[in-house]
């Protein structure tokens, strides 16, 4: 699938996980604290006074990527990602820090930052 990027979430301690090859096998699957991982699925519009979409200017061959969000050490953005057919590239942030990073220009990549209370956010690269 183009741009797979499959995270997953313990309901329990709040653990995620980047999955390479989830298990397809009947009743078995990734499991924490005693229960199966749920797959986050990204969210794609910000109605939420919290911006959490990625956004992006194209800088010459890159981009400069902001996600417009607190960044207190109990609501920040985790992380941002650039996922491509056959490439990812990730940057992980701190409370305190701006939610910014720059990756390569790779039109019909797609960009994905990671809320700690609010989860999974995605934007295309155009």
């Amino acid at each position: 699938m183009k741009n797979e990027f499959v995270i997953k979430k313990c309901k329990s301690c709040g653990a995620t996980i980047k999955v390479i090859e989830d298990c397809n096998c009947e009743g078995c699957g990734i499991v924490c604290c005693g229960e199966p991982m749920e797959i986050l699925k990204p969210n794609s519009v910000d109605a939420a006074v919290e911006k959490h979409v990625p956004n992006y200017e194209k800088v010459e061959d890159e981009i400069f990527v902001t996600v417009n969000h607190v960044m207190e050490k109990e609501h920040f953005i985790e992380w941002i990602a650039l996922v491509t057919d056959n490439k990812e590239y990730m940057v992980k942030l701190y409370p305190e820090q701006n939610a910014e990073c720059r990756f390569p220009y790779i039109p019909g990549s797609c960009l994905y930052a990671y809320c700690n209370k609010h989860g999974l956010w995605k934007k295309e690269v155009e």
